[in-house]
């Protein structure tokens, strides 16, 4: 299926640039006033990089954090189940920390579970004791927030924007990569 085709006979979400800046303010928000807040922000890789950018800037939060994962393979293909992937981020100062994890959508919500998960109970892993080797599991407090959530997601994130059952244009992914011909 070629990237352009994948949404001809679906109805669209359009999120537009400025719409993505109105999202992630209207997000930051709802956090504030959920009266939590967060000491660090984790992207899921890729999708939710620009997202959790535009949070860690409205929630004026530095500290930022990325979780590398593979679930797409391709436009609307998927693995069977979502796998984390290297470089795993330097995790040694989370002790105590309250953590947001940002995704763009909460599709399948498979992603999401998983990170959740491993933050939740198993804990994210980290190099205790300095031996170069992240070995140990440290849990955190962490939330999560999306931009988008689908109805047939298996997580409810703790914070999200829309909730649609459409296929998304996002503005950073709505064309196809400048490599393919």
């Amino acid at each position: 299926m070629a990237f352009d085709d994948v949404a001809a006979d679906r109805e669209l979400e359009v999120l537009t640039w400025d719409g993505f800046g109105e999202a992630a303010r209207d997000l930051a928000r709802t956090v504030v006033a959920s009266g939590w807040m967060p000491d660090l922000v984790i992207a899921i890789a890729r999708g939710g990089l620009l997202p959790a950018g535009a949070l860690g800037y409205a929630l004026g939060i530095k500290a930022m954090g990325t979780l590398n994962v593979e679930f797409y393979t391709g436009v609307g293909e998927t693995l069977v189940e979502p796998v984390i992937l290297p470089p795993l981020m330097d995790t040694s100062e989370l002790p105590g920390k309250r953590v947001l994890v940002v995704d763009d959508v909460a599709d399948s919500g498979k992603t999401l579970d998983l990170v959740m998960r491993m933050i939740r109970t198993q804990g994210i892993p980290v190099d205790a004791d300095g031996d170069g080797v992240a070995a140990e599991r440290l849990a955190v407090d962490a939330r999560s927030v999306v931009l988008f959530t689908k109805p047939t997601s298996v997580i409810k994130p703790d914070y999200t924007w829309k909730i649609t059952d459409r296929w998304i244009a996002f503005p950073w992914s709505d064309k196809p990569p400048v490599t393919e011909g």
